[in-house]
């Protein structure tokens, strides 16, 4: 409540709040109230129009704009915005760069501005993308305007930059701590995935997260299996299939669903009783994201980690994967601009399909090198990838009335859908015009199978330009197209990005070893909170309470040791130790240090005192 009253109140707004936190309403309650439109810039598509969906059944005027809407669509929901048709209006960061959207910004009556995954503008941050930074700009257009910025995860460095590149005055900065006390933490070290993830899974709603797609179908077909109701869930998959695995695990047909992170974003389900990392993340941030998809409802939950080596390898190979050599940018660059046959000089601000797996076989690149350096230079500012993105099928009449009656007496098969298309769709000669072939199909009393031919041969006969539905990532180039050679590249700032990406990953690999420091002390420790106490709810701490640790055979086991062995390291006598013994054996020596008992020297190695 307090957020929205200072948004009503035009403040400037930083609302920090954990997943499931309410940063929807935040915005939505204030489009309402105000006059004019809230202007909401968010990078997740599926997020945005899955909020549209939502606000439309509500009967709240929404609309989106983003990567891949064909320009007459970008162009009519743009002159609706004008004429006052809605209250909220989404937009994908770089749609503000193109020039049709602003050549409509002054016109447009704005009454706030929502940026969502807020972190996002920071370089700092873990998700830096370059078009955030042009958010800043429209505060010239809407100087008016309130701008409420969002994030679920942002250390307090991130939280400065936000405000910062946002250009807030006086800000009003809202937290709810990082805290979930219904959440139970849980890492473990495992050497049988399936076998503990088995075991570990119940009946009740869960989430388990895997780093691809192929470990996605594996493990998914591991638990089916075992007798577990579980599903899949990831990029690769058409969009069908993906809406029927959401809609059975929504509908708790399946228990289970199996996924990459691409899956949860937006998704208001509040019994998740557990989320499962098959792998760890890359990053603390990321990890308190997921995990937070837990327990929304408030009531106990687990989030559950297994780790081994090799993911510990993986994070530390990461480090070169994503900040590979200056050569192998520019020769990533120079492929991408022969790949989508970009020539010297070609304007900015151009949307490309781009199909990731066919541009590394062209190019005999290495996806996993590929993806990063791809990553690293949308961060120079180059270009920017989106996310896949669903099209669906549009039609427009390219043949006049005369041609088109004349269609009857040729073909009277072919006429017959065109009569049909004509009466279902009223704008469909003048622009292109989404379409539902199913639809068409059922009103034709035709097989859906029998309809595509026929829309395919009147575009073959120029009669109508048909454009199936498709789906996939589009890359947003920003910049006029230079020869690698002389392409500029912050050489100096991606060492900063490295050093901060070392940081990260030596953080969560702490993380994940840690046996005798509470979890939640560290993580909200990591996200600038000043804990008071031990959470009572993860794994180390539960070891804690549970394990009766008897001091005094403790410290005989320890002398018998110095005495066994003569002079060791502090690290050597309790290297046999985990958790909460660890931490006893550990006080116990500092202890015995002070009374004399021990010697420590400056090499750090004990003895005696005899």
């Amino acid at each position: 409540m307090e957020i929205i009253e200072s948004v009503l109140e035009k403040r400037d707004t930083l609302a920090l709040l954990p997943t499931g936190g309410g940063k929807s309403v935040c915005y939505q309650v204030p489009a309402l109230i105000n006059e004019g439109f809230c202007l909401v810039i968010s990078p997740l598509i599926a997020l945005m129009q899955d909020q549209v969906n939502r606000l439309k059944q509500l009967d709240i005027p929404a609309e989106c704009i983003h990567s891949g809407m064909h320009y007459n669509d970008v162009r009519r929901i743009a002159d609706n915005t004008v004429h006052g048709a809605y209250k909220l209006l989404y937009i994908s960061p770089e749609r503000l760069q193109t020039q049709l959207f602003r050549d409509y910004m002054t016109e447009f009556d704005v009454s706030m501005i929502a940026v969502d995954e807020a972190h996002c503008i920071s370089q700092w941050g873990h998700d830096f993308r370059p078009d955030y930074l042009k958010i800043a700009e429209a505060r010239a257009v809407y100087p008016s305007a309130p701008v409420l910025a969002l994030t679920a995860t942002a250390t307090g460095e991130v939280q400065a930059d936000i405000e910062k590149q946002l250009l807030f005055k006086n800000a009003a900065v809202y937290k709810q701590s990082f805290a979930r006390n219904n959440i139970f933490y849980t890492v473990h070290y495992s050497e049988n995935k399936n076998g503990d993830t088995i075991n570990s899974i119940n009946k009740t709603c869960s989430i388990i997260y895997c780093r691809s797609r192929k470990q996605t179908e594996m493990v998914c077909k591991s638990m089916q299996q075992s007798g577990i109701a579980a599903t899949a869930y990831h990029a690769g998959m058409m969009k069908e299939k993906r809406d029927d695995a959401q809609d059975a695990w929504m509908h708790n047909k399946a228990k289970v669903m199996v996924a990459t992170t691409a899956f949860g974003m937006g998704i208001d389900k509040p019994d998740v009783r557990m989320v499962l990392h098959y792998d760890a993340p890359e990053h603390l941030e990321a990890w308190y994201q997921e995990a937070g998809r837990a327990g929304r409802d408030g009531k106990p939950s687990r989030a559950y980690t297994l780790y081994n080596s090799s993911d510990k390898k993986r994070l530390i190979e990461s480090i070169d994967q994503q900040y590979p050599p200056e050569a192998y940018l520019r020769q990533v660059y120079q492929a991408v601009a022969e790949y989508l046959q970009i020539p010297s000089g070609t304007q900015p601000d151009q949307y490309y399909p781009f199909d990731l797996a066919d541009f590394c076989r062209k190019f005999s690149l290495q996806a996993t090198y590929a993806v990063h350096a791809l990553k690293l230079l949308e961060r120079e500012g180059l270009w920017t990838l989106t996310e896949s993105v669903y099209n669906p099928a549009t039609i427009q009449f390219i043949a006049d009335r005369h041609t088109l009656d004349d269609l009857r007496y040729i073909n009277p098969n072919l006429s017959y859908v065109t009569i049909g298309l004509l009466r279902m769709y009223n704008t469909i000669f003048h622009f292109p015009t989404m379409v539902r072939e199913t639809a068409i199909a059922r009103q034709l009393k035709m097989q859906k199978e029998e309809l595509i031919p026929i829309l395919e041969q009147l575009d073959k006969m120029e009669l109508i330009a048909y454009n199936k539905p498709g789906e996939g990532p589009q890359l947003f180039f920003h910049h006029y197209r230079v020869d690698s050679r002389y392409l500029i590249i912050d050489l100096k700032r991606i060492g900063t990005l490295r050093k901060r990406h070392i940081a990260r990953t030596e953080a969560m690999i702490a993380f994940l070893e840690n046996t005798t420091e509470c979890r939640e002390r560290i993580l909200l420790t990591y996200f600038g909170e000043k804990p008071v106490k031990d959470c009572g709810h993860c794994d180390v701490c539960q070891d804690k309470r549970v394990v009766k640790i008897d001091e005094k055979a403790l410290r005989n086991e320890l002398m018998e040791r110095l005495k066994n062995h003569g002079i060791s390291s502090i690290a050597d006598l309790v290297a046999t130790y985990t958790g909460a013994i660890k931490e006893a054996a550990l006080a116990l020596l500092r202890e015995m240090i002070d009374d004399g008992v021990l010697y420590l020297g400056k090499d750090g190695r004990i003895s005696i005192i005899k």
